[in-house]
C-alpha cells in the first residue's frame, strides 16, 4: 500500500511492522481490501476509504507523537530504514569510492569517498549496515574493524589537505569486539580518529542516521556540527547491553532505554546535538525520498555556514564544543520505604 505521498509504505507489511504498529497496520489491511474488492453497481466506496485514510493519518500520527525512547530505537533498527548508501544514491552526485587504509584491509563497514551534496564539494564517510543477509554479512551489520577506522582517518587527511569538508553518516550497534579486531587496535584506531577529528583543519558535519552506538559512533563523530534524525538515536551503549549489566536481563532493555536518555529529543535536551532533522510522518521508512531531502538540506546549510569561519576559529569553537557538551543532572533522593 502507498502512503498519501504516493510512496510504498514498507514498513506497513506483516515481515517489518513494529509490534506497537498493529494497530495501524489493521488500518492498511483494512483499507488495502476494499480497494481490491469487486465493485457492486450503485455503491460509492470512496466516502469509506477517505475515512478509513483519515484515521490511518491520525493514528500515525498519535503513535508516532508519543514513541517510547525503547520504540524509538526499533524504529532505528527497522529493516527497510534506509540505510547510508541509500542517502549516498540519492543525495551524493558523482561519488567516487575510496578503499582501503593502505596498512591492512578495506573495511566494507564504512564507505568512504569524494562527491557533492547540494553545490557543495566534500568527503563523505559513512557507516553501512547492508540489506540483505548476504549483503549485511559483507558490510559486517556496519560494525567497523581497526581498519575501516583507519580508512576514515585516511579519507580525513586527504579532506584537509585539498581543503574539503568532512560529512560522516553514523548507523553502527559499536565497534567490532571480535579478536581479531581487539589484536590489531581498534580502540587504538578509534582514540587516533578522535584526536585527529578535534583539530583537523576542516569543516565536519555528523548526522546519526539510525544507531549510534559508543565509541563506534565516536570514532568518526566528532564534528563542528552534530545532527541526529528524528527517529534515530545515540548512546554509549544499547539498551540491552545496559540492562544485562543493570538487571542481568535483556527483558529490562526498555526500562534502559528510557532511564539512558538516548532519543533525539533527550539528547537535544541535554545539549548532545546540535539539531534534529525531520523524518516524515511514521519515520523515514515510510517516505525515503522526503527525509533524503531533509538531510541534504541540512547538510548543504550547515557546510555553508562553516565554511565562512577561519580554520584557526574553527578548530578553538570545536574544541570548545566537546568541552563543554552535555548536562549533568543530579536525581532526587528517593524516599526510604519500610520493610
Amino acid at each position: 500500500m502507498a502512503d498519501l505521498n504516493g510512496n510504498k509504505a514498507n514498513g506497513a507489511d506483516d515481515v517489518a511492522a513494529m509490534p506497537f504498529e498493529k494497530p495501524i497496520l489493521r488500518l492498511q489491511h483494512q483499507i488495502e481490501e476494499i480497494e481490491r474488492s469487486p465493485r457492486q453497481p450503485g455503491r460509492d466506496y470512496s466516502g469509506e476509504i477517505r475515512q478509513l485514510r483519515e484515521q490511518y493519518v491520525a493514528l500515525l500520527r498519535k503513535t508516532y507523537e508519543h514513541l517510547t525512547p525503547w520504540e524509538t530505537v526499533q524504529v532505528a533498527r527497522h529493516p527497510e530504514r534506509p540505510l547510508a548508501g541509500d542517502y549516498i544514491e540519492r543525495i551524493v552526485k558523482n561519488f567516487a569510492e575510496l578503499h582501503g587504509d593502505r596498512r591492512f584491509a578495506d573495511d566494507k563497514a564504512v564507505i568512504c569517498g569524494l562527491g557533492s551534496i547540494a553545490t557543495e564539494r566534500i568527503v563523505l564517510i559513512a557507516q553501512h549496515k547492508g540489506r540483505q543477509t548476504k549483503d549485511k554479512l559483507v558490510h559486517n551489520f556496519g560494525m567497523m574493524q581497526p581498519e575501516g577506522y583507519r580508512k576514515a582517518l585516511r579519507a580525513m587527511k586527504l579532506a584537509e589537505k585539498f581543503h574539503l569538508p568532512v560529512v560522516t553518516l553514523i548507523d553502527t550497534a559499536g565497534a567490532y569486539p571480535g579478536v581479531g579486531s581487539e589484536q590489531r587496535g581498534v580502540a587504538e584506531a578509534i582514540a587516533r580518529n578522535l584526536q585527529e577529528m578535534a583539530r583537523l583543519r576542516t569543516p565536519i558535519v555528523c548526522v546519526v542516521i539510525g544507531e549510534g552506538g559508543s565509541g563506534g559512533a565516536l570514532g568518526i563523530g566528532v564534528g563542528d556540527r552534530m545532527a541526529i534524525l528524528q527517529y534515530a538515536y545515540y548512546s554509549v551503549i544499547s539498551p540491552e547491553g545496559c540492562a544485562s549489566i543493570l538487571w542481568h536481563s535483556g527483558e529490562k532493555a526498555p526500562e534502559a532505554a528510557e532511564a539512558m536518555r538516548i532519543t533525539a529529543r533527550h539528547l537535544k535536551d541535554l545539549d548532545i546535538v546540535d539539531a534534529i532533522v525531520p523524518e516524515p510522518l511514521g519515520g523515514a521508512h515510510r517516505n525515503p525520498a522526503e527525509v533524503a531531502g531533509n538531510l541534504e538540506y541540512y547538510v548543504a546549510h550547515a557546510l555553508r555556514e562553516l565554511k565562512r569561519v577561519p580554520a584557526d576559529d574553527l578548530i578553538a569553537a570545536r574544541y570548545d564544543r566537546w568541552r563543554r557538551m552535555g548536562k549533568v543532572v543530579e536525581a532526587q533522593p528517593q524516599p526510604q520505604t519500610m520493610p
